[in-house]
């Protein structure tokens, strides 16, 4: 997506645009701020955008990316994937723990997409891709220094339980973390992967409001038995409130494991990408309108994957202004069209799926701008 900016003053209106529950309307806009939400044709004002075969929602969050540029191989640039996607808020999944979120927070200030943060149980972050093999490397007191330094921006704790990640400490990492959730009030966001640890031992630690990423990744330590059927550790996780992300990533998402995840019932509650600079220009992640057109082909509804994006993760948040579209509030919206054409849809096990139907952002209305293809 091109980015172009237009500054829009007063009395602006974005025509003819359909929402995901079938409704077509006219969105003014005075200086950012929502005025009028009207049936199509009916609001007065000036038209600066005529959506007309466009999609608008509030704009999409993405719960898991990596967004710190000079880390790698897990780093990226805030806008290259955010607002240029039509993702209007993203939330780093730990990129950084105690030794650099403060100077991560400071420059996500300069960025146009707004930005949130998991903080990283282990001080040194993503510095390393096996920041849980020291246990020393978790300081209690930098952890609860920096989620009190940072309230507004730190959203929650991040631990990455694999096996590449803690080496020989095994559950240990989960259990401090725990631990530091309790005396931090933050949730946990727990990336699952190879074992040891065993997933039945990860999910047994979860408590309501936590956040299993990855859950579709189809690793032989995965939350399915061989025959497709959920593990007994994850149906009770899912009723006792813990909330499950997608995780998307490099080597976590499984056409096989989603289609048994759906034919389960197990509910979609936030689709994310985990982007990093390798997967979006390399695949299999690209952007997240690719991610969403997976779960199109899926067969879930258009509505139920916007809801992944917008309102599901907005509650998350505990920001649920960011998953509406309301008069009085600050215009963030994404537009995306549904597309009709083959498309090739590849998972992180090199399968490959084709589409005849797929999403694909257009724009956003951020920060009083509209930024267009």
């Amino acid at each position: 997506m091109e980015k172009e900016m237009e500054q829009v003053g007063t009395e602006n209106v974005l025509r003819n645009l359909q929402l995901v529950d079938g409704r077509t309307v006219d969105i003014a806009i005075r200086d950012g701020i929502i005025s009028a939400i009207t049936p199509a044709g009916r609001a007065e004002g000036k038209t600066v955008l005529d959506g007309s075969g466009l999609y608008v929602s509030s704009g999409w969050i993405d719960l898991h990316v990596h967004a710190v540029p000079e880390l790698h191989p897990y780093g990226d640039n805030i806008d290259e994937i955010g607002i240029q996607q039509g993702v209007t808020t993203l939330v780093d999944a730990g990129s950084c723990g105690a030794d650099r979120i403060g100077d991560f927070y400071t420059g996500s200030l300069l960025a146009a997409t707004n930005v949130l943060a998991f903080l990283n149980i282990s001080r040194i972050g993503l510095e390393r891709t096996d920041e849980l093999s020291q246990l020393e490397w978790i300081d209690r007191d930098k952890a609860v220094q920096a989620a009190a330094a940072y309230p507004d921006f730190i959203v929650g704790l991040k631990a990455r339980i694999s096996q590449s990640v803690v080496k020989e400490n095994g559950i240990q990492p989960l259990k401090l973390a725990r631990a530091l959730s309790a005396e931090t009030k933050l949730p946990l966001m727990v990336h699952i992967g190879s074992a040891p640890p065993v997933i039945s031992g990860v999910l047994e630690l979860l408590q309501p409001g936590d956040v299993i990423t990855h859950y579709l990744n189809g690793k032989s330590n995965n939350l399915f038995h061989t025959d497709g059927t959920p593990l007994q550790g994850l149906l009770q996780a899912v009723s006792r409130g813990v909330h499950l992300d997608v995780g998307h990533g490099t080597a976590s998402f499984s056409f096989r494991i989603a289609g048994q995840a759906k034919k389960a019932g197990i509910p979609l509650n936030t689709i994310s990408t985990d982007i990093y600079r390798g997967n979006r220009l390399n695949g299999p992640v690209y952007s997240m309108s690719n991610v969403l057109s997976k779960f199109l082909y899926l067969g879930y509804s258009l509505e139920e994957i916007i809801h992944a994006v917008t309102r599901n993760a907005a509650l998350w948040l505990m920001r649920p202004e960011l998953g509406e579209i309301s008069v009085g509030q600050q215009a963030n919206l994404t537009l995306f069209a549904l597309q009709e054409g083959r498309k090739e849809l590849t998972d992180s096990e090199g399968d490959v799926r084709v589409a005849d139907h797929y999403i694909e952002a257009k724009g956003v209305f951020a920060n009083g701008s509209l930024i267009t293809c």
